[in-house]
């Protein structure tokens, strides 16, 4: 069959029709308009995306040395809780000769732990800082004496060598010295040393006192051996002398969120300061919750001591924390008045302090954290049965 187009015949033997052939140029005109715009349109909608924001950078200043003390805050690094708020957050170790007030005074840290009567003494002095959470609901400092050196009262320490941290950790104890007529300013009355952050000053007994919290150096002490028995020290061989016990009776808030009074001023610093303790309150619930794996992230982030002994410092912390009738963060009912007036009464601070405190932040965080269903109260939290181990392994 022989097919007639219009007398045209191309080279193939095809007809070719020269309307098909303008329909099909501008068909080919068509597409690419349409992807022109698609393109322009995808262009547009790029431009008009909003850009992801940089994380905010902050430092959190430690009053100590790596380890379970601050566990929540590793936690809250190693779980992605500041990354989830927006924060890129460093911790800075501290130690024995590092104070936090000094440190988040000169502005190399926005957040610093330490703890409340050292605020308010350094408040004192001029500086303009505010307390914004208080984590621990309780004391846990004490001083020890060895049982056979027949120190069994504070009175008794008059005319001792008394071991004690510097830098921010006197109050407690120095309060309980002038509660009992003992001047720790005049070395008549008794001579004030400065402690390391072992207790080899204690074990070789070239302190006749030492200080230590119930986390850390009282544990330091019994996974020590006896070198008289070749066995693990007792609390039979110990006074311990307890700052929150009614008989010596200057127990004082400790660790706790303090900040610059002009950093907090600011709007866009207090959303910050919500972030940062929501992130940080979060990792503490953490903590009371998965104990051995915040072990871990403090071994993880360079810790000194080992496995056992912040297994045991683990356990005591949260009994420091846990449980808070009102929240984590946010002081017991009438606890920070009672810290104020210990350390006023007995020679830490001079007059009480106004402006010191600002819970505010701390109960944002605090509300937040209940409607996304976190247990912020920990009531159900019962203390863990913790054997100390040989050299704290």
């Amino acid at each position: 069959m022989t097919r007639v187009q219009n007398g045209n015949h191309a080279a193939d033997g095809v007809a070719r029709n020269p309307e098909e052939g303008e329909l099909r140029k501008q068909w080919v005109m068509a597409v690419a308009v349409l992807a022109g715009a698609a393109f322009a349109a995808w262009v547009a909608v790029a431009a008009a995306a909003p850009e992801q924001k940089a994380a905010t950078k902050v430092n959190l200043q430690l009053k100590w040395v790596t380890q379970a003390q601050f566990a929540g805050y590793y936690a809250a690094l190693e779980k992605g809780y500041y990354d989830k708020e927006g924060l890129d957050v460093t911790i800075k170790v501290g130690g024995p000769s590092i104070t936090p007030e000094t440190v988040v005074a000169g502005k190399r840290a926005e957040f610093g732990v330490d703890w409340l009567p050292s605020l308010l003494a350094t408040r004192e002095k001029g500086s303009n800082l505010v307390s914004i959470a208080q984590v621990f609901a309780r004391s846990g400092m004490t001083e020890l004496t060895w049982r056979d050196s027949g120190i069994d009262t504070i009175k008794k320490m008059r005319g001792k060598k008394v071991g004690v941290w510097c830098c921010g950790n006197e109050p407690e104890l120095f309060a309980a010295l002038n509660k009992n007529g003992i001047d720790p300013k005049n070395p008549n009355d008794v001579t004030i040393v400065n402690q390391p952050f072992d207790m080899q000053l204690f074990l070789k007994r070239q302190v006749d006192a030492a200080a230590a919290m119930t986390y850390n150096e009282l544990a330091q002490v019994l996974e020590t051996k006896n070198p008289k028995t070749g066995k693990l020290y007792t609390m039979k061989d110990l006074n311990v002398f307890m700052m929150s016990d009614p008989k010596v009776g200057t127990g004082m808030l400790e660790d706790n969120l303090f900040v610059r009074g002009d950093w907090i001023a600011e709007k866009a610093n207090q959303a910050t300061a919500v972030k940062f303790l929501k992130a940080s309150f979060k990792g503490w619930v953490y903590c009371r919750d998965h104990r051995a794996e915040c072990v871990s992230f403090v071994l993880k982030s360079g810790s000194l001591l080992g496995k056992g002994h912040q297994t045991w410092m683990m356990n005591e912390i949260n009994a420091l924390i846990w449980p808070n009738p009102k929240g984590i963060g946010l002081p017991p009912a009438g606890a920070v008045a009672q810290t104020t007036k210990i350390a006023k009464t007995y020679g830490v601070i001079t007059k009480t302090p106004k402006g010191a405190t600002n819970y505010a932040y701390a109960a944002r965080a605090v509300a937040q954290l209940k409607k996304e269903g976190v247990d912020v109260l920990g009531k159900k939290w019962k203390k863990a049965v913790v054997k100390v181990t040989p050299g704290g392994k």
